[in-house]
């Protein structure tokens, strides 16, 4: 399936060529006019060959984590339909969450819901326990996906430590957490380890800093631990979504409004004063637009999590989203910063 970020990779190997192109061209050693088409046509074949070969499903298991609802409950059925024996940590897996129980009666078999808070280690080390117990000799752990979250938002000077301590705990600890009790199994197969963290890992915006933290985290630590993972054939990738708030229901306006109320009730007066009421509302009704905004169709994230297991030489980074966010994503990164404040924060 073409998307914004393969296309990104069409247009390098273009840019590529176009660079061989135009040096052979003035040295007279080549026409750009034939030789540029002809090498963009061949470079971009080679990406494609290359990017389509799969490794088989069968005899492998993944474990995916966050499967309650959004991308994790998605991409545990795609998995499964794909023919992988599949893991799925919900965090309501033993209290008869609805994530869970619809995993539990759409599949009998290769299908085993786990009860996973990735913020206790006593949940995290029983999880491998189950895994050890029901993985057959003949079939391995092949990869690991650390897609569990949360969300929030707030100005620094309105949001507790509490709070970035609790954002922290999950987005950052318990991802670590899973990684380092199951890269042994990952290792022995010689599989992946995908992290899910989000277009905000790579630019930040205001009155999101709590969420934008930990998502900058973990895109430094993965980068670390495929570096590392290098010498074991392990392949470690980052899956970079856009907006699918709407798609993934990580923020309902019932959450958002008892949040803002807990964290106006906190603020000092003279934080209040500094910023007022008025200032405050309007946050609050911002934050419920973008809850409604956004991709609905959760396939292109969930692809991109399949492809960085299934793809026989995967990618460091995917990135699904949307074609405004993937401009702001590359001003954000490639002019400087000044242009980037004035175009995307005003």
């Amino acid at each position: 399936m073409l998307n914004l970020d393969k296309t990104a990779r069409i247009l390098s190997c273009g840019a590529a060529s176009l660079a061989v192109s135009l040096p052979l061209h003035f040295a007279g050693l080549a026409n750009i006019l034939l030789f540029f088409p002809g090498a963009w046509l061949l470079t971009t074949s080679v990406y494609v060959l290359v990017a389509n070969l799969r490794v088989p499903a069968s005899g492998k298991a993944v474990l995916v984590t966050g499967c309650d609802t959004g991308f994790g409950h998605g991409l545990a059925v795609h998995l499964h339909q794909l023919g992988f024996r599949v893991f799925a940590g919900c965090l309501e897996a033993n209290t008869a969450g609805e994530g869970a129980e619809r995993l539990r009666r759409l599949f009998t078999e290769r299908m085993h819901v786990l009860q996973l808070d990735i913020t206790k280690e006593e949940q995290v080390n029983a999880a491998l326990h189950e895994v050890k117990m029901i993985l057959p000799a003949s079939e391995v752990l092949w990869g690991v996906v650390n897609n569990a979250g949360l969300s929030t938002f707030g100005a620094v000077e309105w949001v507790p430590m509490t709070t970035y301590r609790k954002l922290a705990e999950v987005n950052i600890f318990g991802h670590i957490s899973v990684t380092k009790v199951f890269l042994p199994l990952v290792r022995k197969s010689k599989g992946r380890i995908v992290n899910v963290t989000s277009v905000e890992g790579r630019m930040a915006g205001p009155l999101v800093s709590t969420y934008d933290l930990t998502k900058f985290a973990m895109e430094g630590f993965s980068d670390s631990l495929r570096h590392e993972m290098r010498r074991f054939g392990v392949h470690v990738s980052l899956v970079e979504p856009g907006n699918f708030t709407a798609g993934t229901s990580l923020n309902t306006d019932e959450r958002v409004v008892k949040f803002a109320e807990e964290m106006w009730a906190s603020m000092d007066a003279e934080v209040k004063l500094a910023y007022g009421k008025q200032y405050f509302n309007d946050v609050i009704a911002s934050r419920m637009i973008v809850n409604r905004s956004g991709e609905t169709d959760l396939s292109p994230a969930i692809e991109a999590m399949a492809d960085a297991l299934t793809q026989r030489f995967p990618q460091a980074r995917y990135s699904p989203m949307g074609l405004d966010l993937f401009v702001r994503m590359f001003v954000a990164e490639h002019l400087p910063e000044w242009v980037s404040d004035h175009l995307l924060v005003g």
